[in-house]
């Protein structure tokens, strides 16, 4: 028993870190891309009023509510610019993650989102964590080399 989990620890440490972090760029960057594309009309590609209906009427701050901290849910500040900012994020960030280009940031900033959707939809959490656990892996250790980062990098470390 002691030779096979040796001999699956040393596959498990010759795993690629780039094949992993491509794989958590793909991933984190389909879930938050097919969430924007539920946000706009194609071929126009404009907000749908849909959108604007949930940002405005349905997106609550909801996580005081859930923790206890207060009886109320609060609606969102400036919901037609935040369902603006949201679509943009949600269409533009997977592209930098899927070329592995600005990753650290992009991860930053759908980390960020995350957060924030996090308050509306506090029950989702385990859903969110899978996103900010893949996101927070890209911010620390970067896309690995298959990506534009690596291609452009003049750092050999880079991973």
């Amino acid at each position: 028993m002691a030779a096979l989990v040796k001999q699956l620890t040393g596959l498990y440490d010759n795993l690629p870190y780039s094949l992993i972090a491509l794989l958590a760029r793909v991933i984190a960057g389909l879930v938050f891309f097919r969430a924007g594309l539920t946000k706009i009309d194609l071929p126009a590609f404009s907000i749908k009023p849909a959108t604007l209906f949930l940002f405005e009427q349905e997106y609550k701050v909801r996580l005081l509510k859930y923790l206890g901290l207060s009886a109320n849910e609060f609606p969102i500040p400036n919901p037609h610019l935040l369902a603006y900012a949201a679509t943009a994020f949600e269409l533009l960030m997977p592209l930098l993650l899927w070329a592995g280009f600005g990753t650290r940031l992009a991860a930053t900033v759908l980390l960020a989102q995350t957060l924030v959707i996090e308050t509306v939809y506090p029950d989702a959490y385990m859903e969110h964590a899978f996103w900010a656990i893949a996101l927070i892996g890209l911010m620390r250790f970067g896309p690995g080399l298959i990506s534009l980062d690596a291609l452009f990098s003049r750092d050999p470390a880079l991973p």
